[in-house]
């Protein structure tokens, strides 16, 4: 084995749908094509959109795309005292602080920006007001989420799908969330250290998440984490080009599954789209030999009514 450690992270919010089966098989490909580990995170630390049965869902998705990891799965929330520790490591250097601003507070303010600020920012509302949670409880009556105080300045990240990129988290975010006021790590913060301490060292993702990259990566750098690498995947859509999404109803492998789809079949349909055109239906470990993320191409894969014929639906999205 070498040293490459790529995951896979399913959020438990929802029905996998073909965009997380690609973005999946090629993260599962790339990987072991190098030789190298996979480990499975399940991510469900947003306990409020978390869906009943869908962790054991998840695994039988994976699993049925003939998908498989290096150890036992890891389920985020059953193990959370190495991040509320990075957190509080955080707090104590002043690199977070307390925040007690409601969300009717935060788009107030966010609705009336100063000149030249984005109208999404936090403007540091609660900066330097607090030396704790329990002090901004106290004080308040409130309670507080952390924040962690955003350097000024751009910050420049390297995608191997999309180039060099430079972001500027102070001007067009501010400072954001690393704790949430129910207690619980936010997301930004729990992907951060949890890669660091499984050692994944490379990411292959949506491109829908190239920009949190930046929030992720002065993380990384406050912590003293080394960043990974990140392969930033063109998103599948329909044909109007939306993005396939969990709440949206659109065609969830569990669907598939239920209709008799031969899980070789989206296999092979997503080989094709991803630079190997001549693919023919076969297990996910066939592909593997040829699979090169060179090869990928650099736009959407989109969705259309063959497609779904193709899979044994017939039916469109939307």
């Amino acid at each position: 084995m070498t040293g490459i450690v790529g995951r896979l992270a399913p959020s438990p919010t929802g029905h996998l749908h073909l965009g997380h089966a690609r973005s999946f098989l090629l993260a599962w490909w790339h990987a072991r094509a190098r030789g190298g580990r996979i480990v499975l995170r399940i991510e469900d630390l947003d306990v409020e959109r978390v869906k009943s049965g869908m962790i054991a869902e998840t695994l039988t998705d994976l699993e049925w795309l003939g998908l498989d990891w290096d150890g036992e799965p890891a389920i985020q929330s059953h193990t959370t005292a190495h991040i509320e520790s990075a957190a509080e490591t955080l707090l104590a250097r002043g690199l977070a602080y307390p925040c007690t601003c409601t969300r009717k507070e935060v788009q107030a303010a966010a609705s009336a920006p100063h000149a030249g600020e984005p109208s999404s920012r936090y403007p540091g509302t609660c900066r330097g007001k607090w030396r704790s949670i329990a002090e901004a409880e106290s004080a308040t009556g409130r309670s507080a989420c952390l924040r962690f105080l955003v350097r000024d300045g751009p910050i420049a990240i390297d995608d191997a799908i999309h180039g060099r990129r430079e972001y500027d988290v102070a001007r067009d975010v501010g400072d954001f969330p690393i704790y949430r006021r129910a207690g619980s790590p936010a997301y930004q913060l729990a992907v951060v250290v949890d890669d660091a301490r499984q050692g994944v060292n490379e990411i292959v993702r949506g491109d829908d998440l190239l920009e949190s990259c930046a929030r992720q990566a002065l993380l990384q750098e406050a912590l003293g984490y080394p960043r990974p690498r990140w392969w930033h995947v063109p998103l599948v859509t329909d044909a109007s080009g939306r993005r396939l999404a969990k709440r949206s109803d659109d065609v969830a492998l569990s669907t598939l599954r239920a209709a008799g789809t031969n899980p070789h079949a989206i296999v092979a349909w997503v080989a094709q789209r991803s630079g190997l055109p001549g693919a023919l239906p076969g297990p996910a470990s066939s592909f593997v030999g040829g699979f090169s993320m060179d090869r990928l191409p650099r736009e959407p894969v989109v969705v259309g009514a063959s497609d779904l014929r193709e899979l044994g639906l017939g039916r469109e999205l939307g």
